[in-house]
C-alpha cells in the first residue's frame, strides 16, 4: 500500500505540472512550492526552536486559528512554521502576522518529508482536522516529534474504518494525540482500538468568540438599517440569493435587506443586482442620499464578521451546493440562522437545529414559512436567538484544553 501511496502522490504532482499552464489554481500550487527548501533557511535557523502546524486550506487555518495565537502568547520565543496544501489558504494567509515561516506543502515524496522536517525540526507539530500524509507523519514519528490531529471529525464510511484500512489506521497510530470534536469521532477511533484520543471539541467556537470580541463598527450599516430589523445574507450563492429575492420583491418593507456574496467580482454582484425590482445600493458606492434603498449589497471583503452584530436574521450560503459555509460566526450574536439543505456533514448545522437555533429551507415555501414566524412570534424568534448563542457558549473551551496538554507535555520539557 505504502507503494501505491506514493505512485498516487507522483502522479498527481505531475497532473499539477501537466495542468498549470492551463489552470490558475494548478498554476499556483506548483509555481508557489518551487525554492521551498530555500524559503524555510531564510526564515528558520539550525538554532531556532520551532513548531510546525498544517492547514490544507483557509477554513482549516481558521479552525486552528485560535491554537496558534494562543501558542505565540504562551511561548513567543517559539518560532511558528505554517504551511498551506491548498492556494486558497495560502494566497489569502501567506502574509498573517503571528507566523514567521508560511509556505506551500511540499508533495508528500519520501524525499521531501525527509528534507523538510530536518530543516524545520519542529519541537511538535499539528495537523488542523483531517490531513493525513503518509510520509510526513512517517518523518516526525521516526525522529521522535510528536504530532497533534486537531478539531478532528470521523465518519464510518473513511478508510480508516474498512476492511482494507490497516495502511491509514497505521498513520493515525503513529499521532501522540488526536484531538476530536464529538463523541462519534471518539467511538470510531475507540473501535479501531486506538487510545490516543481525547475529546476536546471544536476551536473554531473559540475562534468566532474571538472574532466577536474584536468586531468592529459599521457605521454605513448602522445608517442603512435605521430603526428596521436586518437580515443578513452571508457568502451566499445564487440558488440561495434567488428565493431571498423572491421574498424581498414580494415583501420588501419587512426588512432592510443585507447581502454579502460569497464571489464579489463585478459579474456575479451585477448578476445579483439584476435579482431585485426595488431600490438596491453596493456597499462601496452607499452614502446618505442612497441610505432608502431596501437591499444592500456588500462587495468587498472582510466586513462580514462584524456585519452580523447588524443582523436580526441571518442566512448562510452554501447549502445548495456542496455545503454551507460558516454559521457559527452569526449564532455568537444570538442570532436565528437559515441554511439550505445540503449540511448533513457538518455537525453544528444538526445540533443548532436540534437546538431550534437554525432552521434549513430549500424553496421559496418554507423560507416565506421560517421567515415569517420569525418576524411574527417574538417568544419562538427568543427562544431560537437564545438556543444559538447558548449553542456557542457552551461548546467553547477546545483550544484551552488541547493548549493544557501539549504544553505541558511538550514545550516545558528540558531543551538541550
Amino acid at each position: 500500500m505504502k507503494v501505491l501511496y506514493n505512485i498516487g502522490i507522483f502522479i498527481f504532482t505531475a497532473l499539477a505540472y501537466l495542468l498549470s499552464p492551463f489552470n490558475s489554481k494548478a498554476s499556483l500550487w506548483v509555481k508557489g512550492r518551487k525554492k521551498w527548501a530555500e524559503k524555510i533557511t531564510n526564515k528558520i535557523k539550525p538554532e531556532d526552536r520551532t513548531v510546525w502546524i498544517h492547514c490544507a486550506s483557509l477554513g482549516e487555518f481558521e479552525q486552528g486559528r485560535s491554537v496558534i495565537e494562543a501558542i505565540k502568547k504562551e511561548r513567543p520565543e517559539l518560532k511558528i512554521v505554517l504551511t498551506f496544501f491548498s492556494p486558497s489558504g495560502y494566497e489569502i494567509r501567506k502574509n498573517y502576522s503571528n507566523a514567521d515561516c508560511i509556505i506551500y506543502l511540499p508533495a508528500d515524496t519520501p524525499g521531501n518529508a525527509a528534507r523538510f522536517v530536518r530543516l524545520v525540526n519542529p519541537e511538535f507539530a499539528i495537523f488542523v482536522k483531517y490531513e493525513f500524509w503518509n510520509n510526513y507523519i512517517s518523518a516526525l514519528y521516526n525522529n521522535n516529534i510528536p504530532l497533534y490531529l486537531i478539531s478532528a471529525i470521523f465518519r464510518p464510511e473513511q478508510h480508516f474504518f474498512k476492511w482494507y484500512g490497516s495502511f491509514f489506521r497505521d498513520m493515525l497510530r503513529k499521532f501522540e494525540r488526536i484531538f476530536v470534536q464529538d463523541q462519534r469521532s471518539l467511538d470510531l477511533l475507540s473501535g479501531i482500538g486506538l487510545e490516543n484520543i481525547s475529546l476536546a471539541g471544536d476551536t473554531r467556537f473559540d475562534r468566532v468568540v474571538q472574532i466577536k470580541s474584536t468586531a468592529r463598527d459599521i457605521p454605513q450599516l448602522e445608517q442603512f438599517r435605521g430603526g428596521e430589523k436586518l437580515f443578513l445574507a452571508g457568502s451566499s450563492w445564487r440558488q440561495d440569493e434567488e428565493i431571498i429575492a423572491q421574498y424581498i420583491n414580494k415583501f420588501p418593507g419587512r426588512m432592510k435587506w443585507v447581502f454579502a456574496p460569497h464571489e464579489i467580482d463585478k459579474p456575479n454582484i451585477e448578476r445579483l443586482e439584476k435579482l431585485f425590482n426595488i431600490k438596491h445600493v453596493r456597499f462601496s458606492e452607499f452614502n446618505e442620499a442612497s441610505a432608502d434603498a431596501r437591499v444592500l449589497i456588500i462587495d468587498n471583503i472582510g466586513i462580514l464578521s462584524s456585519a452580523y452584530k447588524y443582523a436580526y436574521i441571518a442566512a448562510i450560503g452554501g447549502g445548495f451546493g456542496k455545503g454551507i459555509h460558516n454559521i457559527l460566526e452569526p449564532a455568537c450574536w444570538g442570532i436565528p440562522v437559515m441554511f439550505g439543505p445540503k449540511h448533513k456533514k457538518f455537525r453544528e448545522a444538526i445540533d443548532l437545529i436540534n437546538e431550534n437555533g437554525a432552521m434549513t429551507f430549500d424553496s421559496f415555501g418554507n423560507f416565506s414559512s421560517i421567515l415569517d414566524r420569525w418576524l411574527t412570534d417574538e417568544l419562538f424568534y427568543l427562544i431560537s436567538a437564545k438556543a444559538a448563542v447558548d449553542y456557542i457558549d457552551k461548546n467553547t473551551g477546545a483550544t484551552g484544553k488541547i493548549l493544557q496538554e501539549i504544553l505541558q507535555k511538550d514545550i516545558n520539557k528540558p531543551h538541550s
